[in-house]
Protein backbone atom coordinates (compact mmCIF):
# COMPACT_ATOMS: atom_id res chain seq x y z
CA UNK A 1 0.00 0.00 0.00
CA UNK A 2 1.24 3.50 -0.60
CA UNK A 3 0.61 6.17 1.45
CA UNK A 4 1.21 9.94 0.33
CA UNK A 5 1.42 12.86 2.54
CA UNK A 6 1.91 16.69 1.35
CA UNK A 7 5.19 17.85 2.86
CA UNK A 8 6.44 21.15 2.81
CA UNK A 9 10.15 21.85 1.89
CA UNK A 10 12.00 25.15 2.68
CA UNK A 11 14.30 26.12 -0.17
CA UNK A 12 17.08 28.82 -1.03
CA UNK A 13 15.52 30.99 -3.38
CA UNK A 14 18.46 33.42 -4.14
CA UNK A 15 20.86 35.07 -2.14
CA UNK A 16 21.25 38.55 -1.93
CA UNK A 17 24.30 40.59 -0.94
CA UNK A 18 24.39 41.85 2.63
CA UNK A 19 26.40 44.35 1.59
CA UNK A 20 24.37 46.63 -2.00
CA UNK A 21 21.48 43.87 -1.54
CA UNK A 22 22.21 42.63 -5.17
CA UNK A 23 20.82 39.02 -5.83
CA UNK A 24 23.89 36.90 -6.39
CA UNK A 25 21.84 34.35 -8.49
CA UNK A 26 21.58 34.08 -12.54
CA UNK A 27 18.46 32.38 -12.59
CA UNK A 28 20.24 28.97 -12.47
CA UNK A 29 23.00 29.29 -9.62
CA UNK A 30 23.79 31.90 -7.30
CA UNK A 31 27.65 32.89 -7.21
CA UNK A 32 28.26 34.62 -3.71
CA UNK A 33 30.59 34.66 -1.06
CA UNK A 34 30.69 33.56 2.47
CA UNK A 35 32.49 35.74 5.78
CA UNK A 36 31.94 33.39 8.49
CA UNK A 37 32.61 33.54 12.66
CA UNK A 38 31.58 31.11 14.97
CA UNK A 39 33.59 33.18 18.55
CA UNK A 40 34.07 30.84 21.22
CA UNK A 41 34.88 30.61 25.11
CA UNK A 42 37.33 33.19 26.44
CA UNK A 43 36.70 35.59 23.12
CA UNK A 44 35.31 38.81 23.59
CA UNK A 45 32.30 37.50 21.55
CA UNK A 46 32.05 34.80 23.63
CA UNK A 47 28.98 32.60 21.56
CA UNK A 48 28.56 35.24 19.00
CA UNK A 49 28.05 33.91 15.11
CA UNK A 50 28.32 35.75 12.24
CA UNK A 51 27.60 34.68 8.36
CA UNK A 52 27.85 37.50 5.88
CA UNK A 53 26.89 37.16 1.97
CA UNK A 54 28.64 39.03 -0.74
CA UNK A 55 28.30 39.47 -4.05
CA UNK A 56 31.42 38.93 -6.41
CA UNK A 57 31.88 42.95 -6.25
CA UNK A 58 31.66 43.15 -2.35
CA UNK A 59 33.86 40.34 -1.77
CA UNK A 60 36.48 41.25 -3.43
CA UNK A 61 36.26 44.98 -2.46
CA UNK A 62 36.59 43.32 1.09
CA UNK A 63 39.24 40.94 0.54
CA UNK A 64 41.24 44.08 -0.96
CA UNK A 65 40.76 45.56 2.43
CA UNK A 66 41.68 42.87 4.08
CA UNK A 67 45.09 42.78 2.26
CA UNK A 68 45.87 46.57 2.32
CA UNK A 69 45.61 46.17 6.12
CA UNK A 70 47.65 42.67 5.99
CA UNK A 71 50.16 45.51 4.48
CA UNK A 72 49.76 47.79 6.87
CA UNK A 73 50.31 45.80 9.73
CA UNK A 74 53.70 43.94 8.42
CA UNK A 75 54.80 47.01 7.01
CA UNK A 76 57.73 47.31 9.20
CA UNK A 77 57.89 43.76 10.11
CA UNK A 78 60.93 41.40 9.48
CA UNK A 79 58.75 38.84 8.84
CA UNK A 80 59.19 37.50 4.95
CA UNK A 81 55.41 37.12 3.80
CA UNK A 82 56.02 36.06 -0.04
CA UNK A 83 53.97 38.94 -2.21
CA UNK A 84 53.57 36.23 -4.94
CA UNK A 85 51.18 33.90 -2.66
CA UNK A 86 47.82 35.22 -3.51
CA UNK A 87 45.82 36.25 -0.06
CA UNK A 88 43.09 33.68 1.19
CA UNK A 89 42.87 31.56 -1.99
CA UNK A 90 42.74 28.33 -1.82
CA UNK A 91 44.57 25.80 -3.89
CA UNK A 92 43.00 22.80 -5.03
CA UNK A 93 45.33 20.09 -4.89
Amino acid sequence: MKVMMQQTVEVTSHVLCDVCGRNTSDGKTSEFGTLKADWGYSSAHDGASYEVHLCEVCFFSALATLKEQRRAHTLFSDDNLDSAIEFGRVIAE
